[in-house]
């Protein structure tokens, strides 16, 4: 039996995926959420707060702290963390709080 990560737990790594994230063509693994293929790709922020124009990316990692919001398939508010990257997503960064598209 292997006694490699992939190999314990029999694992069968599907090919990479592309995401399109403010125009640029990323990479992503499947079952990788957004937030981490924004990550090994050098995007550490994509989210600006409404004060300030602050920069803001991934803070818990875990969906409770709303740092990582971002705009997925023109849906604004989604939690990058959380959301599976699939592919042919379209990700946009995200100004403010995003409310002004909940209207739709």
């Amino acid at each position: 039996m292997p006694r490699d990560p992939a190999g314990l737990v029999r694992s069968r790594p599907q090919p990479a995926i592309s995401i399109d994230y403010a125009g640029s063509t990323l990479p992503a693994l499947p079952g990788q959420s957004i937030a981490a293929a924004l990550w090994a790709a050098g995007v550490l922020s994509w989210r600006t707060t409404r004060d300030g124009r602050r920069p803001r990316g991934a803070f818990c990692g875990i969906g409770v702290c709303f740092d990582c919001l971002i705009t997925v398939n023109g849906r604004p508010n989604q939690r990058a963390c959380l959301v599976p990257a699939r592919d042919g997503d379209t990700v946009t960064p995200q100004e403010g709080h995003g409310r002004a598209d909940l209207a739709r």
